[in-house]
């Protein structure tokens, strides 16, 4: 075949997925489908299942975050997910780029679709959430994040049990489940923290709308399950 022929076919097998929600596109690649966590993508989850999975976090996100309208949310108009041979995290989003670890799906023991699925969750929340201006710390960031996975019903066995954790600010599942607490005091109070946080950032926020410090808040939430 000639070159450009060869590389358009290659773009055909790479770029097989894509899904629309919201007038926003998503696109699911594959770029290391040569290697065994590459295979086991294609093979447990696919990228057909991943772009849908993109496109109900979104969803899911959008009314947890209380962004009906497309004016309350980032300018983002479309998002893609690959898979890339790349170590470290499970996956990371830059942007409105999200890249899955394959050796992380190749030596993931377990259900690796449902973990996929929340791990995906996970790096939609950090697509279209508000960061502060960059002034909110990163414990914050991650943990509502997960906050996210978790009210998605994704939440995986290896997490902390609620209570646990040192510092509300600890990140991940600790920061989760504590603002899963401040979320049953104030239905809602997430969503209102991420609004907030379109502007900048202070700790102030969360006795702005629950009328008591986040230290305060913490040592409550610690002695609930004490």
């Amino acid at each position: 075949m000639k070159p450009h022929v060869v590389a358009a076919a290659s773009l055909l097998l790479i770029a097989l997925a894509a899904t629309t929600a919201g007038a926003v596109t998503f696109n699911a690649t594959d770029a290391a489908s040569g290697t065994a966590g590459g295979q086991r993508f294609d093979q447990a989850v696919g990228l057909a299942y991943a772009s849908q999975v993109l496109s109900n976090a979104s969803t899911f996100i959008w009314s947890a975050f209380n962004q009906t309208s497309p004016a309350d949310r980032k300018p983002v108009d479309a998002v893609t997910l690959v898979v890339a041979d790349v170590g470290g995290a499970p996956a990371f989003a830059s942007g409105d780029v999200i890249t899955l670890s394959a050796p992380y799906v190749g030596n993931y023991s377990g259900d690796v679709k449902t973990e996929v699925t929340g791990v995906l969750y996970h790096e939609m929340a950090h697509v279209w959430q508000w960061d502060g201006q960059g002034q909110a710390n990163g414990g914050l960031i991650e943990g509502i994040a997960d906050f996210v996975r978790l009210k998605a019903g994704y939440a995986p066995g290896h997490w902390v049990k609620p209570g646990q954790g040192d510092r509300w600010d600890q990140g991940y599942d600790v920061t989760a489940w504590f603002l899963d607490y401040c979320d049953l005091l104030r239905p809602g109070f997430v969503a209102q923290l991420n609004a907030k946080m379109k502007d900048g950032y202070s700790d102030d926020f969360f006795a702005q709308i629950l009328g008591k410090s986040v230290q305060q808040l913490w040592q409550d939430y610690k002695a609930k399950y004490e």
